[in-house]
């Protein structure tokens, strides 16, 4: 197993995971740092997820995300990746519009930004699909809660919780797989459903608020670490409470400053002797400068 998992993972390791039993490790990230770590820890996919637009940038929600902002947070994630297969989102509107626009974009996160794979929300749009795996351009689904279509969702996060409404997403799901992807994201899926419906598609499924019965899961990396220490979400497990770490290593610093205390001469550039510089001398030296 050590061995398999120092090899690079592509789509056909994780299609060749699903009938093993192996499960699927995937993570957001959106910068050098976050994804260099995520790829010492051995996750097998790192996710560039609009979710950038609440975590990392401050929008209200993900709907407000542009292909530049994904473009340059994958390319930072890129630099970084090594192993790990590194899927990207498509943000709202890059694959909606027209069939061109749909294939221009999924290529230049291939082609500009160094991802491996692209996702896309909801199942109305399986021509996209099917465009971009024809391009050349691996795809993975995402069913249940598709926060690009918050606005017309039924309320509440969970899908799919009617017997009709589990018939459709099970249609959407096998439609999906159909037309090309080679993996489909269950968010906030009844836990029974997503567990049969993982043993009846022939793709992995990842959850995410959809139970263990899913072939992976995915969490948001600010969830994970607990960076935001207010928010509490019923389907994250915080394994960190960074976010309150790094409040308090920030608060040290700086009350170390105002107390003088930091930096001390052990934090301080070597050079000159002290002998060699008085502050008549330092005088001089400026007022030299100045003529």
């Amino acid at each position: 197993m050590a061995s398999e998992r120092a090899q690079k993972v592509d789509v056909d390791a994780l299609l060749g995971m699903k009938p093993r039993g192996d499960k699927i490790a995937m993570v957001t990230a959106y910068d050098y740092p976050t994804a260099r770590a995520a790829e010492a820890a051995g996750v097998d996919i790192i996710f560039v997820g609009d979710s950038l637009g609440n975590t990392i940038l401050g929008y209200a929600d993900s709907l407000s995300v542009t292909m530049d902002d994904m473009l340059h947070h994958t390319k930072a994630v890129a630099r970084a990746r090594a192993r790990a297969l590194l899927l990207v989102d498509m943000p709202f509107l890059s694959f909606q519009v027209s069939p061109e626009a749909t294939v221009r974009n999924g290529g230049r996160f291939l082609g500009e930004a160094g991802a491996d794979a692209v996702k896309l929300e909801g199942a109305k749009h399986l021509e996209a699909v099917e465009r971009l795996v024809s391009a050349g351009i691996p795809v993975v689904g995402h069913l249940g809660y598709t926060p690009q279509f918050t606005h017309v969702l039924a309320h509440g996060h969970v899908q799919a919780k009617t017997l009709p409404q589990a018939t459709q997403l099970c249609r959407d799901a096998q439609r999906l797989a159909e037309a090309g992807c080679f993996a489909v994201v269950l968010e906030y899926v009844p836990m029974r459903l997503a567990e049969l419906l993982t043993q009846a598609l022939p793709i992995p499924t990842i959850g995410i608020g959809s139970g263990p019965g899913c072939d992976g899961q995915v969490l948001v990396l600010a969830d994970l670490l607990g960076l935001e220490p207010e928010l509490h979400l019923k389907h994250a497990k915080r394994y960190a409470e960074v976010g309150a770490q790094m409040e308090e290593a920030i608060r040290c610093y700086a009350d170390e400053v105002r107390a003088g205390a930091f930096p001390a001469a052990e934090h301080a550039a070597a050079g000159l002797e002290d002998e060699e510089l008085t502050l008549e001398r330092v005088r001089e030296m400026a007022a030299g400068a100045a003529e």
